[in-house]
């Protein structure tokens, strides 16, 4: 994710260096404003519940400061671009246009350039939180990738609200 000389789409090394900043000043604090983010939660949009950003949040703080400033370097740094050609089966990629976690154009869209076999199903407006703000549509669309459709943009999945609700994805 990492921009570099041959990624120049990639996270510039700044943004890296002020997360890690701001978890070794005040984890706390930057957890708080992360899963905000994570989940798209703004002064309006509030697509999910406060309770899932403290049980976010409780989670993260669980973690010790060391292993966690290790995930986010693991996350910073490693370039799985070389493996892509190995992947040669269908592959289902569900990303949020507006993700600031994990961009789009670094990332997903990346991905399904260099995988021939690779779909894209982009949630317009959604932060990278999707499995707790966009469960039911999710769900929906694995189904069908699974079940070898497509699930239309808008389109409304036929899905049963017993199924759904065993299947329900919740945050971390």
């Amino acid at each position: 994710m990492a921009r570099t000389d041959d990624n120049p789409e990639g996270v510039p090394d700044e943004v890296f260096a002020e997360m890690e900043e701001g978890m070794r000043n005040d984890r706390a604090h930057f957890f708080t404003g992360f899963f905000k983010d994570f989940y798209g939660v703004g002064w309006i949009d509030r697509p999910v519940s406060e309770e899932v950003l403290n049980l976010s949040w409780a989670t993260a703080m669980m973690a010790g400061l060391r292993p966690t400033l290790l995930a986010a370097k693991a996350f910073a740094s490693t370039d799985f671009r070389p493996d892509l050609a190995a992947l040669t089966v269908p592959t289902l990629l569900i990303h949020g246009t507006a993700d600031k976690t994990v961009p789009i154009d670094a990332t997903a869209r990346a991905v399904v350039a260099a995988v021939p076999q690779a779909t894209l199903v982009e949630y317009e407006g959604e932060a990278h939180g999707v499995f707790a703000s966009q469960t039911e549509r999710l769900i929906a669309d694995l189904l069908g990738f699974l079940e070898g459709r497509t699930v239309e943009p808008g389109e409304q999945a036929a899905i049963d609200v017993a199924t759904a609700q065993s299947m329900s994805f919740q945050p971390l």
